[in-house]
């Protein structure tokens, strides 16, 4: 057993679930990865489905475990941008394997990934 953050995990595999799993975290941590920085609305935008609250809280635990930082762009309007941390991009083999893997399932699948291209802002 492992013991990280006051948290029980049963091996390496589980401690990194532990921060990049869920439905949100992963697709957040991707989108950042492929348009490099995104404001809230365009984070949102990009995830049909997640609540505000959602997005939010999501947002919040990744930058509590330093794989996205935030930066305040503007205090009136509140705007702020989300990166990657050093430790989120490190992280990049597995965004991408999991883009390569799920555009090779469709293909098989006779699902055609290229024509929906414009779902991604």
């Amino acid at each position: 057993m492992i013991t990280l953050n006051d948290k029980v995990y049963t091996c390496p595999v589980d401690v990194t679930l532990g921060f990049i799993g869920g439905k949100w975290k992963l697709l957040i941590l991707f989108h950042l990865h492929y348009f490099t920085k995104r404001s809230y609305a365009e984070i949102r935008d990009n995830l049909p489905g997640v609540s505000e609250k959602m997005l939010s809280q999501q947002l919040k635990e990744l930058e509590r475990d330093l794989l996205i930082e935030k930066n305040v762009l503007t205090k009136k309007p509140y705007r702020v941008e989300y990166a990657l941390t050093t430790a989120g991009k490190s992280l990049s083999p597995l965004y991408e394997f999991a883009s390569e893997w799920g555009i090779n399932y469709l293909k098989t699948n006779g699902i055609d990934y290229v024509q929906d291209q414009h779902l991604y802002k």
